[in-house]
C-alpha cells in the first residue's frame, strides 16, 4: 500500500512521539520501549529512507544513528532515499558530525525498539532474509505507517488508532491490559548482582536503568564491584548486602531519602564506595544531594577521596539529561545506557592549580 502523503510532507520526530503514546498502551510496554523518543526516532527515519511495507526499502540500525538535523531538513524525494542508500552503502560516511546517536547504540535500537516494534505489529521483517545476514532487514507496517499521516488529525485520528488497536491487539493483550488497570502488577524485573545472586524489582523505566546499573555500568567501571544497597523507591529498599555493610562499617539510614543504588569496588584499599542515582524524571546527583551523600559516608568514616557519585541517564539525548545537565555536580560522573562503555567526568577545578589541556588529556 502506498501513501499518498510520503513524498511530499513528513510529520515531526515529536509528533511522531506523541502519536506513539497514543496508539501503544502503556501497559503492553511497560519499559516504554516503543514510546520513547528513540523509537519515534527510529520511525522518523524509517518515513525519511520509505523503509515502509509495500516500497521495497529496508533498514538497519545504523541508519537511524547516522541520521542528523540537518539531514532531516532535507526531504526531497530523491534525497531522501541516495541518503538511506549512501548510509547503508559500501561507502558509508564515517564520523558524521551531528549524528542523532553514536555507533554503538545501535544494539538497543535493535534488540528493544525495533524487536518491540514488530512484536506490536508496528514494523516487519524482510521475508527470506536469514537472521545473519547483514543485509537490512526491517521496515515499517504500512497500517502503522497510515497513522501517522499529518493530514489525519483529531476524531479522525482517534477514529483510525481504535480501528489499529482492534485489528492488531489480540484479545489476551486487551485482558492483559484490563488485569493491570485493576492492579494486577506485570512481572518484576530480574537484576542479576555481581556475585551471581538475583533480585527482583517492580518493573518500569526506573528498573530497567538499575538493571543496566548494576549489570553493565558496574561491570564496565568498578575493577570488583559489589552491590550494597539496591532501593525501589526513595524509602524502599529492594537489596541490602548486611554482612557487607556490616564489613565496611557503612551505616545507611533509611529514615532520610536513599540512593538509588550504592555500589562499592573492592579492588583498591581502601574499597571505593559509589553512589548512583537513576534519573528518569527526577533526582539527578547535583550539589546538594552530593552533601548528602557525602555526610551519609563521613558519618561511617568514608573520606571524600574514596567515594564517587554517579547519575546515570538512559540516553545523551533525552530530555531528563538535557533539562538537568546544568544542575549536575562538579567532581560527579554521568553515564549513559545507551553508551554503556562511555563515562563522563565533570572535573572540578582548583583555583590554586592551573590544569592545561595538554596534561588533562595526558591523564585521561
Amino acid at each position: 500500500m502506498k501513501l499518498a502523503w510520503l513524498d511530499s510532507v513528513l510529520p515531526s520526530v515529536g509528533e511522531i512521539h506523541r502519536r506513539l503514546s497514543k496508539v501503544i498502551p502503556e501497559q503492553l510496554d511497560p519499559r516504554g520501549w516503543a514510546r520513547r523518543e528513540m523509537a519515534a526516532r527510529s520511525v522518523f527515519v524509517m518515513l525519511y529512507g520509505y523503509a515502509v511495507e509495500g516500497y521495497d526499502r529496508w533498514l538497519r540500525p545504523t541508519a537511524i544513528t547516522d541520521m542528523t538535523d540537518a539531514q532531516a531538513r532535507l526531504q526531497e524525494p530523491t534525497e531522501r532515499r541516495r541518503w538511506l542508500d549512501a548510509v547503508q552503502g559500501r561507502n558509508r560516511p564515517r564520523n558524521l558530525k551531528g549524528r542523532w546517536y553514536s555507533e554503538n547504540t545501535r544494539e538497543p535500537i535493535r534488540d528493544e525498539t525495533l524487536r518491540t516494534f514488530l512484536k506490536l505489529g508496528i514494523a516487519i521483517e524482510r521475508p527470506g532474509l536469514p537472521t545473519t545476514s547483514p543485509k537490512p532487514r526491517y521496515a515499517l507496517s504500512s497500517e502503522f505507517a497510515a497513522l501517522l499521516d499529518p493530514r489525519i488529525l483529531s476524531e479522525a485520528l482517534d477514529s483510525a488508532v481504535a480501528g489499529w488497536r482492534e485489528r492488531h491487539i489480540s484479545q489476551a493483550a486487551l485482558a492483559r491490559i484490563a488485569l493491570l488497570r485493576k492492579g494486577v502488577t506485570a512481572e518484576n524485573v530480574l537484576i542479576e548482582l555481581p556475585g551471581g545472586e538475583t533480585r527482583r524489582v517492580a518493573p518500569g523505566p526506573s528498573a530497567d536503568l538499575t538493571k543496566a546499573v548494576v549489570e553493565i555500568f558496574a561491570t564496565q567501571f568498578l575493577e570488583r564491584p559489589a552491590v550494597v544497597l539496591l532501593s525501589e523507591s526513595k524509602r524502599k529498599i529492594a537489596h541490602r548486602d548486611e554482612e557487607l555493610l556490616a564489613a565496611i562499617g557503612l551505616t545507611i539510614p533509611v529514615s532520610g531519602a536513599l540512593p538509588d543504588v550504592v555500589l562499592l569496588d573492592l579492588d583498591p584499599d581502601p574499597p571505593l564506595l559509589v553512589f548512583v542515582e537513576c534519573v528518569i524524571t527526577d533526582g539527578p546527583v547535583d550539589a546538594r544531594r552530593r552533601r548528602e551523600l557525602e555526610r551519609l559516608a563521613t558519618r561511617s568514616g568514608y573520606g571524600k577521596e574514596n567515594c564517587a557519585y554517579v547519575t546515570a541517564f538512559h540516553d545523551r539525548q533525552s530530555s531528563p539529561y538535557r533539562r538537568m545537565v546544568t544542575a549536575l555536580s562538579w567532581g560527579s560522573f554521568v553515564w549513559f545506557e545507551t553508551e554503556p562503555r562511555e563515562i563522563m567526568f565533570l572535573r572540578a577545578g582548583r583555583e590554586a592549580h592551573r590544569s592545561s589541556l595538554a596534561r588533562l588529556l595526558r591523564s585521561a
